[in-house]
């Protein structure tokens, strides 16, 4: 059964992809970063929307690295929209565990096998393979990950099974995510047309 998925929205954000002109990834970020070498607490906010404290709780639990002179890099606002488009579908002490496999310690760049901002766009690009050839199906996410990562370079032995496992889990968990958005709008929409 193919599965096609609304993919509209810039993952982990609350941006719509047209109005950034279509956008999403490592080009998404570069707009981002193209004025300014970080961005505010308040700008994260906007575009991912989440709270303050809810931010303040992930840096606490080791989860975001510490915001530099009050602002956030490339890497960590990567970091910050993986965590906010899998929240809706996976523990977050889960997801935490899943980042941990593949970069280790958040304030720690020596043992990462991938940048925040790469790993992103690897999904990003997996997401866009699947929505414009074969819709989301579990047999097209493995291609779809190998064609993302197809010039990735391992820096250990190992590197690339770990992260195209964690890419197949978090790219199948969001696929799912973005799945039930769609069945709850259509049952609220259904429940509406009955009460009336």
């Amino acid at each position: 059964m193919k599965l096609i998925i609304p993919n509209d929205i810039i993952p982990g954000t609350k941006l719509k992809r047209a109005e950034m002109g279509g956008l999403t990834g490592k080009p998404f970020l570069d707009q981002l970063f193209m004025v300014s070498d970080g961005v505010m607490l308040s700008q994260i906010r906007k575009m991912a929307g989440i709270d303050g404290s809810t931010l303040q709780n992930w840096t606490k639990r080791g989860w975001v690295a510490n915001a530099q002179l009050k602002r956030y890099g490339v890497d960590q606002v990567a970091h910050i929209f993986l965590i906010n488009m899998l929240r809706s579908c996976m523990q977050l002490d889960r997801i935490a565990w899943l980042l941990h496999y593949v970069n280790g310690s958040v304030e720690d760049r020596s043992d990462d096998i991938i940048t925040a901002s790469a790993l992103y766009d690897s999904i990003c690009m997996t997401l866009d393979y699947l929505d414009t050839e074969e819709g989301c199906t579990l047999e097209a996410i493995r291609p779809a990950i190998e064609r993302a990562v197809a010039d990735y370079v391992e820096p250990v032995e190992g590197a690339r099974v770990r992260l195209t496992n964690a890419l197949e889990i978090i790219v199948g968990s969001y696929c799912a995510s973005l799945i039930k958005q769609s069945a709850d709008a259509k049952i609220k929409e259904l429940i509406g047309s009955v009460e009336e």
